[in-house]
């Protein structure tokens, strides 16, 4: 196994780097590789962390899967790479400094072409999320990336829509190629991912609706692109506050990779040590639940949050109140779903401003047409 400089031999760890492009002031700019082998082969689980500069739990996670060596037992390889955005970390900031683009929705995305590899108006984000994605899909099982949400946040796992081609059911022989899929091989990605997704412990919320997911270029993260594009098992995990490494929410996501580990069937079982470090985390709520924005502020105004995150709530309740400057209450804001409170945004809010991240319930398909 050989990801840049970063070699393993059977039950060996190594690190290295992976160079994605050149700096302007000299050098490359290159992402850190932790590899781990087993004396056994097996299926390859990829780790990526920081591809959001400021969500710095989710590097750790990524930095501490490997720390002790070798996991014993091993069957197979785990690629971890703490830092898919270096220069958003050197910042502490979301987006990449390049040219302010946020490094999650500029992986590939739909059937590939001969033209994805001749464009010349792509930026450098662009082609750096390019040469990742090779990278992890080049001999990838499964694929976990790791991100923080709101400050105050509860730990959850976003399971992706799956986008089919109606082409490719009108003539399944013409179904075979990257991206291109029918409903049927849709819906048995599906199952493979919830099974996946279930694995790790954490709840599980779906994505946006299929019409949302693709409005928000949601393929084109980095486990969009890796599930969509490649057919490849592949989540994304959401630890709590950025800025700061929470270390509840870090032994929980350490906890997550080693149960997909067992799931893919290269540990036999968690060590003990990392499985007493994760506190127990459970969904609030025994339905479906997707992903919601909302609701929004009618006016502008300052938000005073009624619930906390984790707390349910029924169609109809307040969430949240705004208040004028002078501290008077000026509205309410209620809530036109079931469901559960992710995490909150913030207290000053502009007109038409989300207030809360939540889960609320959701009858949606998991697998959708490409529009």
């Amino acid at each position: 196994m050989e990801i840049g400089t970063a070699t393993a031999r059977p039950g060996e760890r190594t690190t290295g780097y992976l160079d994605v492009t050149g700096l302007p002031t000299g050098g490359a700019e290159r992402l850190p590789v932790v590899l781990a082998r087993g004396e056994t082969d097996g299926p390859t689980l990829w780790v990526t962390g920081g591809v959001h500069g400021n969500e710095l739990t989710g590097v750790a996670v990524t930095q501490d899967v490997l720390a002790d060596g070798v996991p014993d037992g091993l069957s197979g390889t785990v690629v971890c790479v703490p830092i898919c955005n270096p220069s958003g970390v050197r910042g502490v900031e979301r987006t990449s400094s390049y040219h302010g683009d946020d490094p999650n929705r500029f992986f590939p995305d739909g059937p590939t072409s001969d033209a994805d590899d001749s464009s010349d108006d792509r930026r450098v984000q662009e082609l750096i999320d390019e040469r990742l994605y090779r990278a992890i899909v080049d001999g990838a099982d499964a694929h976990l990336d790791v991100h923080t949400a709101q400050v105050g946040s509860v730990p959850f796992v976003i399971r992706d829509r799956i986008l089919y081609d109606p082409a490719a059911d009108e003539d399944t022989e013409s179904g075979g190629g990257d991206g291109e899929r029918t409903e049927r091989e849709a819906a048995e990605l599906a199952d493979r991912l919830d099974a996946l997704a279930r694995a790790t412990g954490i709840p599980v919320v779906n994505e946006y609706p299929a019409a949302e997911y693709a409005d928000r270029n949601l393929d084109r993260s980095a486990a969009g692109a890796v599930l969509n594009r490649a057919r490849i098992p592949a989540l994304t995990l959401e630890l709590g506050s950025y800025g700061v490494v929470e270390e509840a929410h870090r032994a929980t996501g350490v906890a997550a990779v080693y149960r997909t580990m067992v799931h893919l069937g290269m540990l036999e079982s968690v060590p003990d040590a990392v499985a007493n470090a994760a506190p127990p985390v459970a969904s609030p709520v025994d339905f479906p639940v997707r992903r919601y924005r909302g609701p929004r502020a009618p006016r502008a105004g300052l938000c005073r949050h009624v619930l906390e995150a984790g707390e349910t709530f029924e169609s109809g309740a307040e969430l949240a109140t705004l208040v004028s400057p002078h501290g008077d209450e000026i509205d309410s804001i209620p809530v036109e779903n079931d469901g559960y409170v992710l995490g909150r945004a913030n207290t000053i809010c502009y007109e038409n401003d989300p207030v809360t991240s939540l889960a609320v319930r959701d009858e949606g398909p998991l697998v959708a047409p490409r529009d």
